[in-house]
Formats: C-alpha cells, sequence, structure tokens
C-alpha cells in the first residue's frame, strides 16, 4: 500500500512519485488536466500523506482532503538531486552547480552540507512552448521538439562565420552572433528552422549563465534536471556543445524531470 506520495506541482507540469513494493514510480499530469491527476491519487493511494512541493501545491491541496505536508521547493530539489545521484551511480566530490530547467531556470550552489540558490532565469520550458506555440502555431510540448530535430538552426541563426566569410573567422565560426539574425534574409519559412533555432537560443542562454556560476564558485561539475529535458535531445545537445569553450563537465540524471517530487517523497 502506498503511504506517502512526492508531488512537484510546477507553473506547467505537475511531477509525481511514489514507492511501491520497494520501487521507485514516477508520473506527469499536466497542469489543464488536474481532475485527472486528483481521480488518480484518490484511486492509486486513498490513504496516501501528500509531500508536497512547488508553485502550484495550494491547488492540489484544495482540490483534494487527504492529509498534506509542505516541502519547500529549492530543498526538495536538492534532496531529489543528491538522492538520484547516489541511485544512478554518478560520483561528484564536494560540491556542484544544479541547474534546474522547468518552466523558467534555476542555478544552485551545492555542497555536501548546504545549498544556495544563486541565480535564474525566465528563459525554460515555458519559453519552449510559449514562444514555440507562437513561431509554428504548435502547442504540443512533443511535438515541437520532434521539429526541432529536423530544423536546422543556421539558417536562422547568423553564425560568426557568416559575417566573417568569405575571410576566415578569428574565433570559431559556428559560434552564434546573433539568433535568429538571418530569419529575414531567407525567403521560405521553415517552422522546423525556426524551432531548432529556438532551442538554440535556450540552450546557449542556459548554459552561458551556468557556466559563469561554476567559474565564480570554480567548479566543474554541472548537473541537469527538470522537465524541459525530459525527451529532449535537442536541447542536452545544446548544453553540452560548449565544453571546448568552457571547462565544464554534464551531468544528466535519467528521472531528473522528478527530482523535485522525489526529493518532497523522502524529506523527513
Amino acid at each position: 500500500m502506498v503511504q506517502k506520495i512526492g508531488i512537484d506541482a510546477g507553473g506547467s507540469l505537475t511531477k509525481v512519485a511514489y514507492e511501491e513494493n520497494g520501487r521507485l514510480h514516477v508520473k506527469t499530469f499536466s497542469n489543464q488536466k488536474m481532475n485527472q491527476l486528483i481521480q488518480w491519487l484518490h484511486i492509486t493511494a486513498p490513504n496516501a500523506i501528500f509531500h508536497i512541493t512547488g508553485g502550484k501545491s495550494g491547488l492540489i491541496q484544495s482540490s483534494s482532503d487527504q492529509k498534506s505536508i509542505q516541502i519547500e521547493e529549492f530543498q526538495a530539489t536538492i534532496q531529489g538531486t543528491n538522492f538520484l545521484l547516489g541511485h544512478e551511480n554518478v560520483k561528484i566530490e564536494d560540491e556542484y552547480i544544479l541547474v534546474s530547467i522547468g518552466t523558467g531556470t534555476s542555478i544552485y550552489h551545492v555542497t555536501e552540507s548546504s545549498f544556495d540558490r544563486i541565480l535564474g532565469t525566465g528563459i525554460g520550458g515555458g519559453t519552449l512552448v510559449g514562444l514555440g506555440s507562437i513561431l509554428s502555431g504548435e502547442k504540443s510540448y512533443h511535438r515541437l521538439v520532434e521539429m526541432a530535430r529536423s530544423g536546422k538552426r543556421n539558417k536562422r541563426d547568423l553564425l560568426v562565420k557568416d559575417i566573417y566569410s568569405p575571410d576566415e573567422s578569428p574565433i570559431l565560426g559556428e559560434l552564434t552572433a546573433a539568433n535568429f539574425g538571418k530569419a529575414h534574409m531567407q525567403e521560405s519559412n521553415s517552422i522546423n528552422d525556426n524551432m531548432a533555432s529556438l532551442i538554440q537560443m535556450i540552450g546557449e542562454t542556459i548554459i552561458t549563465v551556468a557556466c559563469q556560476a561554476a567559474a565564480i564558485k570554480q567548479i566543474d561539475k554541472i548537473v541537469f534536471v527538470g522537465s524541459t529535458l525530459s525527451g529532449n535531445d535537442p536541447l542536452r545537445n545544446v548544453l553540452i556543445s560548449f565544453r571546448n569553450l568552457y571547462p565544464y563537465e554534464p551531468v544528466f540524471l535519467d528521472k531528473g524531470a522528478y527530482a523535485g517530487a522525489i526529493g518532497a517523497l523522502i524529506h523527513k
């Protein structure tokens, strides 16, 4: 019988984590289908205590009469990440930079005994779905990512080599000089190219800020978690593509999208 459920109620998605028969289970629900989530909770674990975190916690608490315990969001994310690092056999000594990419993005400095939220940015999954919808007319996260896989961002982005052509660039030519800087020069409007450029812009922004935080703290390990990484290999590829410019080692966790829910679940 499920005795407690970890719930991370974010801005767009609600993530759920629970243990049953000694195994960890996770699920995701759209906040647009909150009734479906509440019904599932009542059927699956009618007597469970909710360990709940995230900005939409109050909405779930007001929709159910089951007992709930509020967990501080940042603490839940850190606890869940530390659990997953051990669970997935990832070795990190002493400290690391944590980048949590949800609707927006938060960046933390984590040590063995403490953590600090260093900074954040409004660029994240909300940008992908919101601006992606404007650029493509498509509202499905998974469809937007699929479009990006088929697109070519160099059809939209002005690259350094474009500026110096036909001469040789003094720096790496594939670097972005201006996101979407060639969009007005193209006769055709490829939605796939738009999405490839958008994900490039999101990834570049996040990794630039994360590497600045890592440089300040003199750390090379950067751990990435959050629902915006789920099935999003184009974004992952951007986040690992700057290692020739910045001295960092990226770490991705298989269940990183559920760090907050898992942290809430294991919180004592």
